[in-house]
C-alpha cells in the first residue's frame, strides 16, 4: 500500500502572521477556513512540493514555533539562499556539516560555505518562520540509488526540469568532449541522463 506524506502541520501562535510569511515566500495558499473563532485552518505549499503545510487555530497541540528540522529540497542551494534574502526570510549562510552525512542539531558542527566538492546531499542552509519553527533547505542534484522508479522521471515545476536540462546538457557536452563526435543522438542521451540521474542509477557514458 502506497503511504505518500501529504501535509506536516507546523505550530503558529499568530494565524495571520504566518500565513502573510508563507505566502510572502511565494508558498501557494490552497485554503483558509474558519468553522468559528477557535477553529481555522491555512494550507499553504511550497514551490514544486508534492506535501502541504497546515496551521491554524486548534490544528495540534505543539507549542508554536516546536517545529524543528523541516525540510525543503533544492537543486541549487545559492539561488535558493539569494531567493530568501530577497524574499525577507532571513536564512542563514550556506554551510555544509563536519560529519559530512547529513547536518547535526541546531547550529552544531556547521561549516561555513557549501560541501567542497559540492556532493548532492551536502550542502544545507536554514531560516526560521516568525514563531520560530525552523525550516532546513538541502541541496539535492543527484538522487541515491532506490529512492526513485529506474523506469519513471517526474518533475514537479518547469524550473526543475529547465535544471534537469541544463544538467544533462552539460554532461552531454562532456560525452561528445570524449568520443570527438557529434551526437546525433542527442534527445536520447537526454532522456537517459535526466531518468538515469532521478533513479540514481549509473548515467549513459
Amino acid at each position: 500500500m502506497d503511504m505518500k506524506l501529504e501535509v506536516v502541520v507546523v505550530p503558529v501562535a499568530d494565524v495571520d502572521r504566518a500565513k502573510d510569511f508563507y505566502t510572502g515566500l511565494g508558498w501557494r495558499l490552497d485554503a483558509d477556513v474558519a468553522t468559528g473563532e477557535d477553529f481555522r485552518v491555512v494550507q499553504v505549499t511550497p514551490p514544486g512540493s508534492p506535501a502541504s503545510v497546515i496551521f491554524g487555530t486548534s490544528v495540534t497541540s505543539q507549542a508554536p514555533g516546536s517545529a524543528q528540522g523541516l525540510h525543503l529540497i533544492v537543486d541549487d542551494i545559492t539561488a535558493a539562499h539569494e531567493e530568501l534574502e530577497r524574499l525577507g526570510a532571513g536564512p542563514s549562510e550556506v554551510f555544509h556539516d563536519a560529519g559530512g552525512v547529513f547536518h547535526h542539531a541546531g547550529t552544531d558542527a556547521r561549516l561555513p560555505g557549501p560541501d567542497p566538492r559540492r556532493g548532492s546531499y551536502g550542502s544545507f542552509l536554514s531560516f526560521s518562520d516568525p514563531d520560530g519553527n525552523g525550516w532546513v533547505l538541502q541541496e539535492v542534484t543527484t538522487r541515491l540509488p532506490g529512492r526513485q522508479d529506474p523506469s519513471v522521471a517526474a518533475f514537479a515545476s518547469a524550473s526543475d526540469l529547465a535544471a534537469a536540462l541544463r544538467r544533462a546538457a552539460a554532461a552531454h557536452g562532456e560525452h561528445e568532449a570524449r568520443t570527438g563526435a557529434e551526437d546525433p543522438g542527442w534527445p536520447d542521451w537526454y532522456a537517459a541522463h535526466m531518468v538515469a540521474e532521478q533513479a540514481g542509477t549509473e548515467p549513459p557514458s
